[in-house]
């Protein structure tokens, strides 16, 4: 089983290989965010205790937390869920995730260091050293060999000199002669930057120009809409004396019908 090993107060990660079942046995049946010693790993880890943060298994599905199973199942997902990235907006999908219980069945598991002990190993001593960095831990040139000996002997270095100060060792100018041309490069600038705001004034952003082809289309396009509610009231008009005429040829036809039949009973 491989083990991820990470420490948050140094920012390292260091990834260890056990074979040896009996030393990680002690994780087995632990769950996500519990804390296991790490004695058992073997003697160079006495001392440090270590938190679960996840893990994978053989196959690379990966623990969720919250899922109390010590296997392989499957869920829907939506956005907001670990192990789940949405493609679309409202998308769910049902997702294969391995249980937060650990089990043979882990090929990587996940640590942080909890508890540092008070002598470092050999294997973790680069997780424990607070000081330690990552650009540390890579191979030096020469170049930058010999640049961090001067720093540490106490001369100056030169990448941490200010601008200033580089471009007049560089240029061998007199430090008044210096700030002299930057003030004056300054001031040329801002006249410059002054000239440009006076020249170049801002105008509201112009949509469409009125002119008197658009004026005459607005015209056409006002009477066309005249004309179509004038036509609309005369069609409404013209169907509500209809309507009318239909209902007093009804009511007639039905006093006749009632008539007839009077008669027919007299």
């Amino acid at each position: 089983m491989k083990f991820n090993i990470a420490n948050p107060a140094t920012g390292q990660q260091k990834t260890i290989d056990i074979d040896d079942e009996r030393r990680f046995r002690i994780f087995y049946d632990k769950k996500m965010a519990q804390e296991v010693s790490g004695d058992s790993l073997g003697d160079e880890f006495k001392g440090y205790v270590f938190r679960i943060t996840g893990g994978n298994d053989k196959q690379g599905f990966p623990m969720k937390q919250g899922v109390l199973v010590p296997h392989r199942v499957r869920l829907l997902l939506s956005e907001g869920h670990s192990c789940y990235r949405p493609r679309r907006t409202g998308e769910r999908n049902r997702k294969s995730v391995r249980g937060c219980i650990v089990g043979p069945d882990i090929a990587v598991l996940s640590l942080v260091v909890v508890k540092q002990a008070r002598e470092s190993s050999r294997v973790l001593r680069t997780l424990s050293s607070p000081n330690v960095s990552a650009q540390s831990v890579r191979p030096r040139s020469a170049a930058s060999s010999t640049s961090a000996r001067k720093t540490t002997s106490g001369s100056t270095s030169f990448a941490a000199m200010s601008r200033a100060r580089r471009t007049r060792r560089r240029s061998r100018t007199p430090k008044r002669e210096l700030q002299a041309i930057f003030v004056t490069l300054g001031d040329i600038w801002l006249k410059i930057h002054i000239l440009l705001i006076l020249c170049f004034s801002r105008s509201p952003k112009i949509q469409r120009l009125v002119t008197p082809l658009r004026l005459q289309r607005r015209r056409h396009l006002r009477s066309l809409k005249r004309r179509t509610i004038e036509r609309q009231k005369e069609q409404k008009s013209e169907y509500d004396a209809l309507l009318a005429k239909r209902l007093a040829e009804r009511k007639e036809k039905a006093a006749a019908i009632k008539a007839s039949h009077k008669k027919a009973t007299a």
